[in-house]
């Protein structure tokens, strides 16, 4: 009987859902939970239809037994949180936005967030007061997103930097220019001819080269401890690790094409391009982390939240924060 459906395409799981019947729907569970994985109409779950009709209880009881279905899509891309914001359950979004299971910027079929979804709704569908809350919760998440997505890069962390580990080996291994094959008062063979023609520039290229390979080995030694995944220093310091990385080898590469390329003028334009290149990265990442991390002060000023809570970091930047606004250089209002 589990698996009788109706003209609808509704099992009984389905109709305890829709319905709000916690007993039923926890009994129907321990009997067997695959008729709760059947999908209807449009692609829905059954816990689109929790959402769909209000049930947060029945909803929650199914999230701690259908984990795998939370961050399920229906035929239009529509999550859970696309759902309960198309339909005004205020306290259904709240539980969604604590839970740490659910993709909180997932987009559907259209491109779009929750959150746009709920900005192109007129304030009318709801009363002010629960439209503002909505509103502030997914701001907030959109804003918080920053330290979700970072965890994330550790996929493509590894795979940089594991490149540039073998750029960096194979070119302490063999040198721009070769080595020397035969012994001579000047030079040994086997040594690098740059160090013998240019000294200076290969003493350069040899200290990029070297923190290249460092930075890689060190960032691959924390992606692989499997800290960066939970704890957000240990993610920083790998992304910090990847960028000093690359900004090291690019330096490397500049030096190398300077002294192997016999256009003077040539040489000096790549070494300055990849100067200032490296400058300009890394001052653009320090202003998206700096900037991530005011618009996080912001909202939590707003919303008058505990700023205490957070980790050593984010307290250490909320201070300069603080003090900046006492001083007058900043609006926490705007």
């Amino acid at each position: 009987m589990c698996w009788w459906r109706n003209d609808q395409g509704m099992n009984p799981i389905h109709l305890a859902a829709m319905n709000g019947h916690v007993e039923i729907a926890q009994h129907l569970l321990e009997e067997s939970s695959l008729p709760a994985m059947e999908r209807l109409e449009r692609g829905q779950t059954v816990l689109h239809l929790c959402v769909k009709h209000g049930q947060l209880r029945v909803l929650k009881v199914l999230v701690e037994k259908l984990g795998e279905l939370v961050c399920a899509k229906d035929d239009d891309g529509e999550t859970l949180l696309h759902l309960a914001v198309r339909c005004n359950q205020l306290e259904t979004i709240k539980y969604l936005v604590d839970n740490k299971s659910v993709e909180k910027q997932t987009r559907n079929s259209m491109g779009k967030t929750a959150l746009q979804i709920l900005n192109e709704s007129p304030p009318s569908t709801t009363t002010a007061a629960s439209y503002s809350k909505m509103r502030d919760l997914l701001t907030n998440l959109k804003n918080e997103s920053f330290f979700e997505v970072l965890p994330k890069m550790t996929d493509v962390t590894m795979v940089v930097v594991v490149l540039i580990a073998t750029m960096a080996f194979q070119g302490g291994l063999s040198p721009p220019g070769g080595v020397w094959l035969d012994n001579t008062p000047s030079h040994k063979a086997g040594e690098a001819v740059l160090a013998t023609t240019h000294p200076d520039r290969y003493r350069h290229m040899v200290h990029a080269n070297t923190t290249a390979f460092v930075a890689s080995i060190i960032t691959i030694f924390l992606v692989t401890t499997g800290l960066p995944a939970t704890h957000f220093l240990f993610m920083a310091s790998s992304v910090y690790g990847m960028w000093v990385a690359l900004i090291a080898i690019a330096i490397s590469y500049s030096v190398s094409v300077s002294v192997i390329t016999p256009n003077v003028r040539g040489n000096l334009v790549v070494v300055t391009a990849g100067a200032v290149a490296a400058n300009v990265f890394g001052v653009l990442s320090a202003y998206v982390v700096v900037r991530k991390l005011y618009l996080s002060w912001k909202t939590k000023k707003r919303l008058q939240l505990n700023l205490a809570d957070d980790g050593f970091i984010r307290r250490s930047f909320y201070w300069i924060f603080q003090l900046l606004e006492t001083r007058g250089f900043l609006r926490a209002d705007r």
